[in-house]
C-alpha cells in the first residue's frame, strides 16, 4: 500500500469493530499527519484490537511490538549478540567474519524496511521503564537510526502508521506526548455497546441483551468496586450465558446491588469485589 493510498483511504471501522465518530476522526488525523496515534482507555476497551482493525481497513501489514517491564528501546531497533559471535569464533565458524550474522532486527527496523507501508503497534508502552518513551523519541521523529556495528543507516522510505497503547500505569513524558496524536477511548455508552454486542452475537435475544446490560452497567456503578468489568468481559459473560442456555428469569431475578450475578467470574476479577457483593447480598437478605 503506498503512502498516497494510505492518505486517501479513510478508517470507518470494520464489520467486527465498532468505531465511534471521535475515534474515526483521531485515526484518520493520525494517518494524515503520519504522527503516532497514542490510545489510552480502560483495559478491555479495544485499544490493541484497534491497530489490528486499522491494518485490515487500510489493507496494510501489521507489525506488533508487545512491550514488557523489561523491554528496552534498543530492542525495537536491533540487538547485537556478541556472546554468540565470541562462541562461534572459538569454534572457528566462518560466520564470525560477517558481523551482520549476529544482528537481530527489531520491530522498528522491520517497520522501516517493510516492502508495504505497515501499521506498527507498540502495545502497552507504559509497562516499560519511564525512560523507554524518551529513548524512542529521535527514532520516531527521524524515522531512521544507525547500526553502529555495521556502520549502516536504516531509514524509512515512508513513515509507517504507528499506534501506541497505554493503560495509564505510568505518566508519559511531555516531549513524547507532543509528538503523538492523542485519543482516549471512552467507555461505550449503552447504544454503542448494543452495536458491539450485535456484531459479536447477531442472533442474540434482545430481552437477554437488555437485562444483561442493565446488570452490567449497574454493577459498574457500584461504589468501591476495585476493578470495573470491561467490554471484553461483558462479551465473555454473554457468551457464557448463551452457552449455559441461562433462562432470562435467572437474570430478571438478579439485582447486582444486592446479589452476585450468575457466572460472575466473567465480570468480577478479584476477591475483594466478590466479597463486597456477598456482603451486599447478605445485607439485602436481612432487610427482606
Amino acid at each position: 500500500m503506498s503512502d498516497t493510498n494510505a492518505e486517501q483511504t479513510r478508517f470507518e471501522g470494520t464489520k467486527s469493530y465498532i468505531a465511534t465518530e471521535d475515534l474515526k476522526v483521531a485515526v484518520n488525523a493520525a494517518v494524515t499527519l503520519r504522527r503516532p496515534l497514542l490510545v489510552k482507555g480502560e483495559p478491555g476497551t479495544g485499544k490493541t484490537v484497534l491497530a489490528h482493525e486499522i491494518s485490515k481497513a487500510l489493507d496494510a501489514p501489521l507489525i506488533e511490538w508487545n512491550v514488557k517491564s523489561t523491554t528496552k528501546a534498543q530492542q525495537g531497533l536491533y540487538e547485537y549478540d556478541a556472546v554468540a559471535r565470541l562462541r562461534d569464533g572459538q569454534l572457528g565458524d566462518e560466520r564470525v567474519h560477517d558481523i551482520s550474522n549476529y544482528i537481530k532486527k527489531g520491530k522498528l527496523w522491520e517497520a522501516f524496511t517493510a516492502p508495504e507501508l505497515p501499521v506498527l503497534l507498540i502495545d502497552e508502552i507504559d509497562k516499560a521503564d519511564i525512560e523507554f518513551p524518551n529513548d524512542l523519541l529521535q527514532e520516531l521523529d527521524r524515522m531512521s537510526f544507525d547500526v553502529y556495528e555495521t556502520h549502516t543507516r536504516i531509514e524509512a522510505k515512508e513513515r509507517p502508521i504507528v499506534v501506541i497503547t497505554s493503560n495509564n500505569e505510568k505518566e508519559l513524558p511531555d516531549a513524547f506526548l507532543r509528538r503523538c496524536f492523542f485519543h482516549y477511548i471512552k467507555f461505550p455508552d449503552r447504544e454503542t455497546m448494543r452495536d458491539i454486542i450485535e456484531v459479536h452475537f447477531p442472533d442474540i435475544q434482545k430481552n437477554l441483551v437488555s437485562k444483561a446490560m442493565e446488570i452490567f452497567y449497574e454493577l459498574r456503578d457500584v461504589p468501591g468496586l476495585k476493578k470495573k468489568p470491561s467490554t471484553s468481559e461483558l462479551l465473555d459473560w454473554l457468551k457464557l450465558l448463551l452457552n449455559e442456555d441461562m433462562p432470562l428469569e435467572v437474570l430478571q431475578d438478579s439485582n447486582p446491588n444486592s446479589a452476585i450475578p450468575p457466572l460472575h467470574g466473567a465480570l468480577l476479577k478479584n476477591e475483594q469485589d466478590v466479597m463486597m457483593f456477598e456482603r451486599l447480598a447478605f445485607m439485602a437478605r436481612r432487610q427482606t
